[in-house]
């Protein structure tokens, strides 16, 4: 179930601003708020997640983040066991992650692990920026994605988005 449609989304995301604005987002079907960037598109990768999605443009390469949330459902999951599965299916589309770097962080007061990958598919190199979050209802994943020239500043706009989130 998709929670954010891109209609919504590309609405409330002037895509004549630049990326480096933020703007507050809220939905009652959230389980945080956040502040997104500014011109930004929802998009609807038609996953079956839960949660937002955006890209900094139509077509590549495009900055894209990803902040998404499952119900626990009574489960009891670990950033290091999401993590496994986050790496095999990388895998599993024939792609390579190499992990550069992780670290135990907290957003929103949200205790996680963040990690970053630089990931080599048979079109080229992408690097990510991946977080696994527990909190009492729901995992959280939240990821940024772009090309290894764009990550430095992709980052550092994924550090404010972080920054803002509020969990409910």
């Amino acid at each position: 179930m998709k929670v954010v449609s891109v209609l919504v989304l590309a609405t409330l995301l002037s895509p004549l601003a630049r990326a480096q604005t933020l703007v507050p987002f809220s939905d009652p079907k959230l389980p945080f708020t956040v502040s997104l960037p500014k011109g930004w598109l929802g998009a609807d990768f038609q996953d079956g997640t839960a949660g937002v999605s955006l890209v900094s443009a139509k077509a590549p390469p495009a900055t894209m983040i990803r902040l998404l949330f499952t119900p626990r459902n009574g489960a009891s999951p670990t950033p290091a066991s999401e993590f496994q599965k986050f790496e095999a299916g990388i895998k599993g589309t024939g792609a390579t992650p190499k992990q550069t770097s992780s670290r135990t962080v907290n957003y929103g007061g949200v205790s996680g692990v963040e990690r970053q990958y630089a990931v080599t598919h048979p079109k080229g190199q992408l690097t990510m920026r991946v977080w696994y979050g527990v909190g009492a209802k729901n995992l959280y994943s939240f990821q940024m994605t772009d090309t290894p020239a764009r990550f430095a500043q992709a980052s550092a706009l994924f550090s404010k988005v972080l920054a803002s989130v509020r969990f409910r």
